[in-house]
Parts: C-alpha cells; structure tokens; sequence
C-alpha cells in the first residue's frame, strides 16, 4: 500500500519568513521558484533546500524505508542523513544544497531508486596538491591559525564546507564574551567572523576553499576533499582540524518525531536564514547552548514555553540563565523530559523530576503544548579525521572546539597558538608569547563561584547596577567606561567587575555588556523620591512590550516577581551596536531590585492531565531507526565490540556513521553495567561523510550534481 510521503494537515504556501528582528535585518523579497512533489513552493536564492522548506510550512521531508516514520531535519549542518530528499531525481542532503529556480524536490518514501544514467559519463584525472599546512575548517580557530601561519612565511590551504568563513560564528547574535584586547569581547558572532578573516586576502600565501568537505585521510599521506562536486586530493607536510564540535544527543521516547532536533540546527534556520522555524518551543539542556538558543528564539517572537536540566544547576553562564528568567521562561533544573507525543511531528511535551540518580520521580510529571523540542545537551569534538591522521604518522595539530570544547574567544587564542607552533615545526620562527597561553588558559575556564549580589546606594544622582555576581571570563564594562570607574580589583577577567567613583550615565557599560547584566538607576528623575527611572538593555523587538507609556510586569535579575513599571522612551544610537537601551519609570523602593521585565511570549500553561505513557522503547540510531531494545539485547548476549554490534543490529551503520548515535550506545552499555573498558570502539574508515560514488570516480562537476 503507498504512503502519502507529506502528512495531508501539513499547509503547504505557509510563509513563515522573519520579516523583522531586533539584530539581524531582513535578506530581501528575491525568491527563487521551485518545487515539492507537485506543489510550486519559493525560496531565496542560495539558502538551502531544508531552510526553504521550513519557510513554506514543510517539516516533514519523507518516510523511513524501515517503518514508515515521518523524517524531516536533526541537525542542518551535514552531519547526519535526517533530511533527505531527491533533488532533480538525485539523493541529496537538504541542508547542504541551495535551492534553484526549477529545482524539483521529491520526499523521499523509503529507500531513494538509483539515478538512471541515459548518456555516457567523463571523467576527470584527480590530481594531488600540495599545501605546508592544510587547516580542516574556517572557523575563529582555523582563521586564526592561517593567519599566523600566512604571517610567518607558511603556504597554507584552509578549507571549509560552508559558503563563507566563520563556523557557527554566524549564527551568534549576541556578543561575545572575553577580553576586548585580546578576542574582541563585546562583538557580536555575526560581526566576529568578518573581523578575524578580513586580512587573509591580504596574505598571498593562504589559499581558502569554500564549499569544501574533507572526507578522509589516506595512508599514503593524501587528504580527500569533496568541493561542489569534484573530488580533489591534498598532500600537506602538516594538517591542522579545527572542525569544530558536533551536537550531542539523547534519546526518549519521540525522541525522532520532526520538530525534535539540534539547537545549532534551529539558530541555523533562525538567525542565518531569518525563517521562523516554531511557534511554542521547549529546551533541553541548561548549558550556553540551550540558554543561548532559548534567547535567540524570543528575539525572533517565538514563544519559549520552557526549559529542562537534569542537574541540580545550569552548566551555562548565570547572566544567559538569568536573560532568560527575566524575560518569564521557566526554567527547571533536577528535571528531564520523559516523552514527547504527535502524529508525525512534535505537539505535546511531558517533563518531569528526577531525583539524585536521575530516575523520574512520579507525581512530578506535567506536560505542555509544543511543536518544536530543541536538544542542547552538550557538544562533542569532530576530531575523526585528526585521530586518523597521528594513526598514519601524519604530524597533526588541533585547536578550537576540535581540541577542547569551550567558547569562541578561546578557540580564537587556540588557533593563534597552534599556528604559531606549527610555524616553528616548519622552521618559520612563530615563538609563541608567554601570555598567549596564561590567557588561552583563562578563556577556556569554566563558570566559577557566584557571589551574592548586594545592591548599594552610592548616593549619586546616576549610577550602574552591576549583576555579574559569577567568575566568567569577561571584562568589557571596565574598557569602555569613559572615567575608569568600572574596575577589577585583582586584574584578572574572570573576577567580578565593581562600580567606584563617578558615573556620567553615558550607558555605554548598559550597551555593550554581553551578558545584559547591567543597568543604571537614575535617581533624581523624581524630586520627591517617590519614583525612580532605570535604563535596562533590550534586544527585542517592540512588540514584546508594546511602546513607551505601556504598564509591564518588573521582575529581579532571577526573574522573581517585583510590581509594575512604566516604559518611558526607547534610545537607538548606532555606537549602541543594535542594543536599545530603555528608560523604565519604576517606584523608589523598586529601584535597586528591578532587573528586567516579563514578555508576553516567554513561558505557557502546563495542560490539563499527563498523558499515559505510550511506547517506551526509543529510536536511539536516527539513521537505521533502531531502538534501545535491539541494543540491550546484543549487550545482554554478550557483544561487547561495536563492529560486531553494527553487524547485528546496526546501530552507527546509517549515513551519519555513527556522529548521531555512538556515544548513546556506549551509554547504554554504562546503563547495563558493561564496564567501557570491556567494550571494543568501532574502527572508523574514511569515507566520514557520504559521497556519491561518481564524484570518488572523478565524474566531471555537472553531471554528478551535487553531493
């Protein structure tokens, strides 16, 4: 019996374009015609096929060969097989190829038929280059290397597998955190990436390829790479991976129902594509990535209905924690998600308490109304291909997320530094400052201690409000106070900032603190000190409170409930950088403890009853949809090699090669008492992303399309 590959409630023509947003501006009214199945549906040029579909109501993209189950996106950045569909008649992953006028989209409804090839094929010699140094991705560690590289002298070919150079950088529309002399803290990700590339132009000697996907590393010395369509060999005397980090997963029951995915995947559709990818969304995952993600979605008018953390507390930065409770999400820490429930996509979420083994706590359930569930519990290295290469002797170096998961500033000190290493490996000089690695090392640290915020009085008619109140690496409010009174006592970034002296009430501190942690109290708005007015930052867009004169809710700097205040003006300055800064009427007796104000769409009713559990045995491999039960079968026979477990059962054998699943398997075998010393890693081969067997065979560009 055939399958409808489109759920028949899915409203095809769904314009769901951002059409304003508080930092990015809008990509224009140029569309490109094309088609899904049989319906004309329009996209912008260049932007992919999955982010064309979503903005016209398609979030289911086809059906699994095994089961029928809807498939739609997980990731949006190449690395597992969620969204394919045939382009033009040909498989293709939908995130990574542009849509163009005419191009026919067809979902995909089981296993895709093989291409008919009705004309002789040509093929082309592949030839290998050289290259001193070959970096493995554009992002702030591999520019940053190249720099120091085409600097001392090295020839250098960086490649990356997007369109443009910056890595998740271009997602990022918040400032960055850090050191303002040292990486630029206080700009924003958007802006950063253009900042670090602008002078490799200006360095003959770096050669950058765009579009370009390393595939493998061969024994003979060679790197394969795959650069729209053609396959190209590169013989480098040293490589350096700076590929960045991959999304960790999880699994539960719905875990694989479209609208369940990764939060890099929903700032990709958002903040690079401008498409308004949910309209409730629910967060898993209290780290940077979660809360950070949770920010991006209100900036876009997208209701944020809740956040879970299985930890008794957030691992991210307390200022994006407290942005986000400021604003009226809830956010519940010792609680996961049990199960999310729709038909053939996410609309109902359950979350519950988990007690200190992380065991649900019954009673404590409560379900709510979504139609999006990010997950953001945690990132992982993309490091394959430099493990491959130290096992064939190839003299290899890392940086960035590659070596050490921990935020953009520090990848950009990371790269600068292993450039500087392999310059010298190469015999170019390129000594490496002392310093450099004193302040990588601060960069890279972890959220320290909070202290307890303490409101002071100085007396003085303006004054800021400081509630950076935990040890993070940052220190932009005391290089852009124009009297120096904004200090550290001990020098060191990571202490907390203090206010001493006078105060011009410029509100340059209020603009440019990344983590919105900052406002000014101005008191002698009122004469009789019966009212106060503050000025708080804002990076939403107006309809989130209306205009000046409207009445809001005040809330603390956690997001506890405060009284009412009355917005008074709104300032919009170029040197602002985006950031408005609003002047809040407010009572005298409120003005130390108001921080912020509540939105109408931050938050949502939990529904009436818990649903009762449904099927409880989860997909855990995405690609072959296998679930947690075939696993724990072949643990409990006693596999315990995972060569011979994909051969059984075959988790990690789908088209991610295993990116999406492996590390649950091996959980798994953790959750069955399996020590994972006992357990044999799966051996991992080139090719690590998929390529069409034409382009390997050298198939001239154009008739093997893209990949």
């Amino acid at each position: 019996m055939s399958r409808d590959p489109v759920p028949p409630t899915q409203e095809l023509h769904m314009e769901r374009r951002i059409q304003s947003h508080p930092i990015l501006s809008s990509h224009g009214p140029e569309r490109v015609r094309f088609f899904f199945g049989e319906q004309e549906v329009h996209g912008r040029p260049g932007e992919a096929i999955s982010s064309a579909l979503y903005a016209n109501g398609i979030t289911v993209f086809g059906r699994h060969h095994k089961d029928g189950a809807a498939q739609g996106i997980y990731c949006v950045n190449g690395q597992c097989s969620q969204c394919l569909v045939l382009a033009d008649g040909r498989p293709v992953k939908s995130c990574m190829v542009p849509v163009r006028e005419g191009l026919r989209v067809t979902p995909v409804d089981g296993a895709p038929p093989l291409p008919a090839e009705d004309s002789p094929a040509s093929f082309s010699d592949t030839w290998a280059q050289r290259a001193q140094v070959l970096i493995i991705g554009g992002g702030p560690a591999g520019i940053c290397a190249a720099e120091e590289l085409g600097r001392a002298g090295a020839d250098v070919l960086l490649v990356d597998d997007k369109d443009e150079l910056g890595g998740k950088l271009s997602l990022q529309t918040h400032p960055f955190f850090g050191s303002v002399r040292a990486c630029h803290a206080g700009t924003r990700g958007i802006d950063l990436a253009t900042i670090l590339a602008r002078d490799l132009p200006a360095l003959p000697n770096v050669r950058v390829w765009l579009g370009a996907t390393a595939v493998g590393v061969y024994r003979d010395g060679l790197v394969g790479i795959v650069q729209h369509g053609r396959y190209l060999l590169v013989r480098p005397q040293m490589l350096l991976v700076a590929a960045g980090a991959r999304e960790k997963s999880l699994y539960f029951p719905g875990c694989d129902l479209p609208g369940v995915y990764g939060a890099g995947a929903f700032q990709t559709l958002v903040n690079r594509d401008l498409v308004r990818a949910a309209d409730r969304l629910f967060v898993i995952g209290g780290g940077n990535v979660g809360l950070i993600a949770g920010y991006h979605a209100l900036q876009a008018g997208i209701r944020v209905v809740g956040l879970v953390e299985a930890l008794p507390k957030v691992g991210g930065y307390k200022v994006h924690l407290d942005k986000l409770r400021r604003l009226g999400v809830p956010v519940w820490t010792s609680h996961t998600a049990l199960r999310v429930e729709g038909v053939e996509r996410a609309e109902r979420i359950t979350i519950a308490g988990v007690d200190e083994g992380f065991s649900p706590i019954p009673g404590t359930e409560r379900s709510f109304e979504v139609d999006s569930v990010l997950i953001a519990v945690g990132l992982a290295p993309v490091n394959e291909l430099a493990a491959k290469a130290r096992q064939l002797g190839i003299p290899t170096f890392e940086a960035g997320d590659a070596a050490e998961i921990a935020e953009a500033s520090a990848a950009i000190f990371s790269g600068r530094i292993a450039g500087r290493r392999m310059a010298a490996r190469l015999g170019l000089g390129g000594a490496v400052p002392p310093a450099w690695s004193t302040t990588a090392e601060v960069l890279r640290s972890r959220p320290g201690d909070e202290l307890p915020f303490i409101a002071k009085d100085p007396g003085l008619s303006v004054y800021p409000l400081i509630r950076c109140v935990q040890e993070i690496p940052c220190n932009p409010c005391t290089d852009v106070c124009p009297v120096g009174s904004i200090s550290i006592a001990d020098g060191s970034i990571t202490s907390q900032p203090t206010f001493a002296g006078r105060c011009l009430g410029c509100g340059r501190c209020v603009a440019i603190c990344p983590g919105l942690a900052i406002n000014l109290v101005v008191q002698d708005y009122d004469p009789a000190r019966e009212l106060a007015a503050l000025v708080l930052p804002w990076e939403l867009d107006d309809r989130t409170f209306g205009r000046p004169g409207d009445v809001v809710s005040t809330v603390d700097m956690e997001g506890l409930p405060v009284g009412e205040g009355r917005v008074l003006a709104v300032r919009e300055r170029e040197d602002q950088d985006r950031r408005r800064l609003l002047l809040l009427e407010v009572p005298w007796e409120d003005r130390l403890d108001v921080a912020g104000f509540t939105v109408p769409i931050a938050g949502g009713e939990a529904l009436d009853g818990v649903a009762p559990p449904g099927e409880e045995d989860p997909i855990v491999c995405r690609c072959e949809r296998v679930r947690r039960s075939e696993i724990v079968a072949a643990i409990r026979e006693g596999i315990r090699d995972i060569n011979v477990l994909k051969a059984v059962a075959r988790p990690t054998m789908g088209g991610c090669g295993g990116k999406t699943c492996g590390e649950l398997v091996m959980r798994i075998f953790r959750e069955e008492g399996v020590d994972l010393d006992e357990v044999t890693p799966g051996t991992v081969r080139p090719l690590v992303a998929e390529v069409p067997a034409g382009v390997l065979a050298g198939l001239a560009p154009g008739e093997g399309e893209e990949q």
